[in-house]
């Protein structure tokens, strides 16, 4: 999946919610950047949780919801965390 169709399904899996390219952010290229700390919602679950990182909770799998985390996988893409409150989702 490109870039633009990701940002397209994330904003329809997770609606208002912001996903913009990286060059808005940092100039880094071909990524995607958004907010981990507007407490954004999938199902009912808060989507990202930077403090849950450290395997404290099964729900999450390096500080992203399982089944975001599982489905930017299935897409050929990842998360890393810039800071606290920052979330880069790169091509993998």
């Amino acid at each position: 999946m490109n870039r633009d169709a990701l940002i397209t399904a994330l904003e329809e899996k997770i609606p208002n919610h912001t996903f913009r390219p990286s060059e808005d952010f940092d100039g880094t290229e071909g990524a995607v950047w958004t907010s981990g700390e507007d407490e954004a919602t999938f199902k009912g679950r808060e989507v990202f949780d930077y403090y849950s990182q450290d395997g404290g909770s099964k729900q999450y799998t390096f500080g992203v919801l399982n089944s975001i985390h599982r489905f930017l996988e299935k897409h050929g893409w990842y998360c890393e965390w810039y800071d606290p409150g920052t979330v880069m989702i790169f091509e993998s």
